[in-house]
């Protein structure tokens, strides 16, 4: 593995354009994916709760299925198919296993079949970021790495920003099925942009595997710190809908627009800071933005209070996004994109299925509030490996 410091570039290298037809058209599937799973993000918890009558628990269990067949596909599906049939045809499959089964999923109110469901999306949505992110880093010049991954990630949470309060107001007012099928329709629609992407290509060097690269500590550390702010997105998106009493119902909506947007703007200021100065110094002012979110956030009936946590939350969480990201990717060749890829991806959505499962459990000993207090404290313990990364990462300078 190479070293985590950024290269040096010529200012002719620095001039690279960086967005080119082929990331053109991985950027249509990439609103496809995003948009089609935050339209049911938040959604899908509410028909579990309101169809089954499970409250809390039907909610968490929803959300803990999506993200536990998400990590499945992460670690064990996605790197393997990659390497047998190329990013293009996972990518591919991925969008039809994402947008399919949203069409029939209000056909039951059962709670075992929403569960189905979730896990058959949760295994498409695996696939078109463990594929689709390895081949979005292959198209974007080394030397605006950060930018590059910001825009993605720009591109990404635009449609999360308009889709995930979106859904849940659609859901309100129109009903369930009609946001269903438009989940469907987006991520259906993308696969028009898969054919124009690059198919598989020649590999000089055998590629790492996800189990080689959770035994490098350069890759491990930054994993966990993003795991544990993922913690919190999967709570937010989960827990706040039925967090805020019933007469702040409007304030959900809001809080889950301000999220992502507070997201996105610090994910594109992240990369291009760090491209500049390096994304090592981001990792643990992100953790401790995303820590004092949540602990902000706490005082759920007040609308103040939750905005500002929301927001606080979706800055350093935004951070954290771009730098764990970026340090990942400048720590390895184009043989290691693929792990780095499923390792994100799987600090990712097992962060988001384990918040969301535990934080109900949690929740209904004690209350929403303290849940908040209690997921800020566990949340500080990441600034350990936080600390010797960027101690490890000085070193290597």
């Amino acid at each position: 593995m190479s070293s985590s410091t950024i290269p040096r570039t010529t200012p002719a290298e620095a001039r690279r354009p960086l967005l080119t037809k082929a990331l053109a058209l991985r950027f249509v599937t990439v609103i496809g994916a995003s948009a089609s799973f935050f339209l049911l993000l938040s959604v899908v918890p509410l028909y579990a709760t309101a169809s089954s009558g499970g409250g809390g628990d039907a909610a968490g269990l929803a959300t803990s299925a999506l993200m536990l067949a998400t990590v499945v596909g992460d670690v064990l599906a996605a790197p393997r198919l990659v390497v047998r049939y190329g990013h293009r045809g996972v990518l591919a499959g991925g969008l039809v296993l994402l947008g399919a089964p949203a069409l029939v999923l209000t056909a039951s109110g059962s709670l075992a079949w929403i569960v189905v469901i979730c896990l058959v999306r949760g295994l498409g949505f695996a696939f078109t970021i463990v594929a689709g992110a390895a081949l979005t880093v292959s198209l974007i010049p080394p030397e605006r790495r950060g930018e590059g991954l910001a825009l993605a990630g720009v591109v990404s949470g635009v449609p999360s920003l308009v889709a995930l309060p979106l859904g849940v107001w659609l859901a309100g007012h129109v009903g369930f099925t009609p946001v269903c099928v438009a989940a469907a329709v987006v991520a259906l629609t993308s696969l028009i942009a898969v054919p124009g992407l690059p198919g598989r290509e020649p590999r000089s060097e055998r590629p790492i595997g996800v189990i080689a690269g959770l035994r490098t500590a350069a890759l491990a550390r930054p994993t966990l710190v993003f795991g544990t702010t993922a913690l919190g997105a999967g709570i937010v998106v989960t827990f706040l809908p039925l967090a805020v009493p019933s007469r702040l119902t409007g304030l959900v909506a809001v809080a889950l627009f301000v999220q992502p947007a507070a997201s996105t703007a610090a994910r594109w200021f992240a990369g291009r800071y760090g491209d500049r100065r390096g994304a090592a110094g981001l990792v643990v002012p992100g953790l401790l933005a995303s820590t004092a979110g949540m602990l902000v956030t706490a005082e759920t009936r007040n609308p103040v209070t939750v905005i500002a946590g929301v927001a606080l939350f979706g800055i350093g969480f935004g951070v954290a996004q771009n730098a764990t990201l970026t340090l990942m990717y400048a720590r390895v060749g184009p043989s290691g994109y693929g792990a780095v890829s499923a390792l994100w991806n799987f600090a990712y959505d097992a962060g988001m299925g384990v918040g969301a499962a535990g934080f109900g459990v949690l929740a209904g000993r004690t209350g929403y509030p303290w849940a908040f207090v209690l997921t800020a404290a566990l949340m500080t313990v990441a600034l350990v490996p936080a600390w010797r990364d960027l101690r490890a990462d000085g070193a290597a300078r």
